[in-house]
């Protein structure tokens, strides 16, 4: 089992005790990859939000925290010192989603826990209630889902073929379960915003 050094930024991953490893079917091992999407260009915070600073630390050392948490490995998706958009930069969050996908599939993970870098402050219930299914996504946020990565290639195909850059459009069209967040969502989108959490 793997997962990311707390103060590792790139797509790197390490061992890790006691990881959440179900069972699939015939009772092969199932590993769980928590993907951070943090490629977004922050145009209204101003500054790069992952870098931005909560309770100490940045935004993007929350969530990986949170991730490892949850999965048996983190990686950060969408900067230039970790895993790369697929199948290139410039796609928003689907193209995040496809290079996790892409990463697990070939690093031996049978699903990937997407998240992005600006929510530090999920409903505890949200992250099990995705893993017990995946395809799954959160209602409220999309790009917060549970996606078996051996949807890369068809996400790539997707992505070549909609003119939509719509996570909730994707995973309605692959049949993800939908789960309604079970409190109110705040992400960072500006300054103000990171003042108020």
């Amino acid at each position: 089992m793997q997962r990311a050094d707390a103060g590792d930024a790139q797509g790197r991953a390490e061992p890790r005790a006691g990881g959440q490893v179900g069972a699939g079917a015939g009772g092969a091992i199932r590993l769980i990859l928590a993907a951070i999407l943090a490629g977004g260009q922050s145009r209204r915070f101003g500054t790069d939000k992952a870098a931005a600073l909560y309770r100490g630390r940045p935004l993007l050392d929350h969530m990986r925290a949170l991730g490892a948490e949850q999965a048996d490995a983190v990686v950060v998706v969408g900067r230039d010192d970790g895993v790369c958009d697929r199948p290139h930069a410039g796609l928003g969050p689907l193209g995040g989603i496809a290079g996790a996908l892409a990463y697990g599939a070939a690093h031996g993970y049978a699903s990937v826990l997407t998240l992005p870098c600006d929510m530090p402050l999920l409903p505890e219930p949200l992250l099990p209630a995705l893993l017990r299914r995946a395809p799954s996504f959160c209602l409220d946020a999309p790009v917060i889902g549970h996606w078996p990565s051996a949807l890369a290639p068809s996400l790539l195909r997707h992505i070549a073929e909609s003119p939509r850059r719509s996570v909730q459009n994707w995973a309605r069209s692959i049949g993800a379960l939908p789960i309604p967040s079970p409190a109110p969502l705040v992400n960072v989108n500006t300054p103000d915003d990171l003042l108020a959490l």
